[in-house]
């Protein structure tokens, strides 16, 4: 496996991270990026690799992100760009990229699942333990759905919503492992500002080993891509992995008009279905 971490060896998390990698049987190519900064187009293939935007990607604390009003949401990507190529300080670290993906890693676990044989137990400098979850599932797979009749069927089996699965404006997807195995599916609207996640069934025997929230997770992830700030999803049930997931339960006056105006909201889910909210960011 092919492995690049950029990394500040200043920095507390990125040493932990380059740890984890080299305990995990990888020696990585180790990129000190503030003595030799990525190229303007090498830095926007790493922020389309994580599917994050350059705010996303800018660090606050010890640089002039306060002294060059980096806090302006008006700023086009364009200037925040400008900005951490100027002062490459502004780049949060650490970035890992491997065959499976790239991600900022912070907190440092977030390498675990870039890595083949991701060490099962790390402790930190700061003494905390962290573990890799006995059950954790590898990077999946998303395609989009092919079977109509297959994806209502999933949906009707958990008591979701099938009315609108073929009006315009949805995305379904079918989630497998690396290895093929079918584990799920997950879908979303895409409404400018914010995503409406939906439809995320998780197959019996994959529940419980957190597979419903790296679908969601990757939902997110395509939400903001497509410029999303925040995460809205609509339950009737017990979804544990969405609070996992740094989810909040709010009222439906917290949402935006494009989410009260889904058919989701305007019918299909009971009135006392649960609406939760996370900035996409988080």
């Amino acid at each position: 496996m092919t492995v690049t971490i950029y990394h500040n060896p200043a920095c507390g998390t990125s040493r932990n991270t380059l740890e984890m990698i080299r305990q995990s049987g990888e020696e990585p190519e180790v990129v000190e990026y503030l003595k030799a900064p990525p190229s303007r187009e090498r830095l926007i293939e790493l922020i389309h690799a994580m599917g994050i935007r350059p705010r996303d990607l800018l660090r606050e604390k010890g640089t002039p992100y306060a002294e060059l009003g980096l806090g302006n949401q008006t700023l086009s990507d364009d200037a925040l760009l400008d900005a951490m190529m100027a002062h490459p300080i502004l780049i949060n670290r650490p970035i890992v990229v491997t065959d499976k993906g790239a991600a900022l890693c912070r907190p440092s676990e977030k390498v675990l699942p870039l890595l083949a044989n991701p060490v099962a137990t790390f402790t930190k400098e700061d003494g905390e333990t962290c573990r890799r979850h006995p059950g954790m599932i590898p990077t999946l797979v998303a395609t989009a759905v092919d079977d109509p009749a297959g994806l209502v069927g999933l949906l009707s089996a958990a008591g979701l919503p099938t009315e609108d699965v073929a009006e315009p404006g949805r995305v379904f997807l079918r989630y497998a492992t690396e290895d093929g195995e079918f584990v799920g599916i997950g879908g979303f609207e895409p409404l400018g500002a914010a995503v409406l996640l939906r439809s995320i069934v998780v197959v019996p025997e994959q529940r419980g080993r957190g597979v419903g929230g790296a679908i969601a997770a990757d939902l997110m992830q395509r939400g903001r891509g497509q410029g999303a700030a925040d995460a809205f999803a609509f339950t009737t049930g017990e979804r544990t992995f969405l609070a996992a997931l740094g989810f909040r339960r709010v009222e439906r006056t917290e949402a935006p008009a494009a989410v009260l105006a889904t058919r989701q909201a305007m019918g299909l889910c009971s009135a006392s279905a649960v609406l939760w909210r996370k900035e996409t960011a988080r």
